[in-house]
């Protein structure tokens, strides 16, 4: 009897330890964010572009990237766009109905705040329009206005983003000339107004600081070295990852990526996310691979400080926007290249 009670008792022990090792493993693959951006997505359907499976058969696709373990949506928001297909739409309006629309289809959301009316990149900060002429207490007044007011419209819509991007690749800083880095004490303050107006509509909103050339360890340290002299507030460093644009293959950077990704999370003591990855639809096999290396540096990164890896543009195919790294077959399905994805 004392022995069969002690077999029950390690069988029990046993599938508690599985049924607890199990669950901590499907926690730790839930938690780790595998994204898209897909603000182009409502103007390809708009202008009658339709998206297929593997098998030939129509989907949404929204779909075909979850199928593909996507599992995060990224949007960008501009102030006041215009229509031109591929440079502007993604006005709040428009974001809160993709935004409601991923969040149905089970996706986490994260929203981009460009803080113009087009394109905000390293190459240009420009104001939007309507605060041009604004004076610098306008123009912090304007960030935080209009973060609040975007993200207002999001909760009142039913969803809540899980991260918050106060600017877009901002290494130069952000509303020229005001919020350049050769101004970084105000450039602080502007993000600081972006936090806040954030953290006011709910607290659990994380707030990412995204720069590019996410390999360039030197680069990264020296900004938010700056941001912490000047109290910049802020919960997660982002960055980019293309090593197109750098003119050189991945297995040449990504070593730089990984370690860059460590230093920021030990020397800051923040989490860290790529939230912007690509490869040249081309290459497959290249891009497939690119992306499940850079999946596993972030993934290295200790106390899962690693949060995630967001593809830009996957469903932007190049007869349709031109964009060379996007993930997409010019017959409409989606690059094998997105398997990198499921695993």
């Amino acid at each position: 009897m004392k022995k069969s009670l002690k077999i029950i008792s390690f069988l029990i022990t046993t599938a508690i330890l599985f049924t607890s090792c199990k669950s901590k493993m499907a926690s730790e693959k839930d938690s780790f964010s595998k994204g898209a951006d897909v603000g182009w997505l409502p103007q390809m359907e708009a202008t009658g572009y339709k998206f297929y499976d593997a098998d030939g058969s129509q989907k949404d696709c929204l779909q075909l990237l979850k199928d593909r373990g996507i599992n995060t949506i990224r949007l960008r928001v501009w102030v006041n766009p215009n229509d031109d297909k591929a440079s502007g739409h993604c006005s709040p309006e428009e974001t809160v109905v993709m935004a409601v629309r991923a969040k149905k289809m089970g996706m986490r959301i994260m929203i981009d705040f460009h803080y113009s009316d087009s394109w905000a990149d390293p190459g240009k900060q420009n104001k939007p329009a309507a605060w041009a002429k604004h004076s610098f207490p306008e123009l912090l007044t304007d960030v935080y206005q209009h973060t609040y007011d975007v993200l207002k419209m999001l909760k009142k819509a039913g969803v809540t983003p899980e991260w918050v991007q106060v600017g877009n690749e901002i290494p130069g800083g952000m509303l020229w000339p005001e919020g350049s880095i050769d101004n970084f004490s105000q450039l602080a303050q502007l993000l600081n107004k972006g936090y806040e107006a954030t953290k006011a509509v709910d607290p659990k909103m994380k707030v990412i600081v995204h720069l590019d050339e996410g390999n360039k360890n030197e680069k990264f340290r020296w900004f938010f070295d700056k941001a912490t002299e000047n109290n910049v507030k802020y919960d997660v460093i982002g960055l980019s990852y293309y090593p197109f644009w750098l003119k050189t293959d991945y297995k040449e950077n990504i070593s730089d990526l990984e370690n860059n990704l460590k230093d920021m999370a030990s020397r800051y003591n923040k989490e860290v996310m790529v939230v912007e990855v690509g490869g040249d639809y081309t290459l497959e096999e290249n891009t497939k691979e690119m992306l499940e290396a850079t999946i596993k540096a972030v993934k290295s990164v200790p106390n899962n400080k690693g949060l995630g890896v967001i593809y830009w543009e996957p469903q932007g195919e190049k007869s349709w926007s031109g964009y060379q790294l996007n993930a997409w077959l010019p017959d409409g399905k989606p690059s094998p290249a997105l398997d990198a994805f499921k695993n």
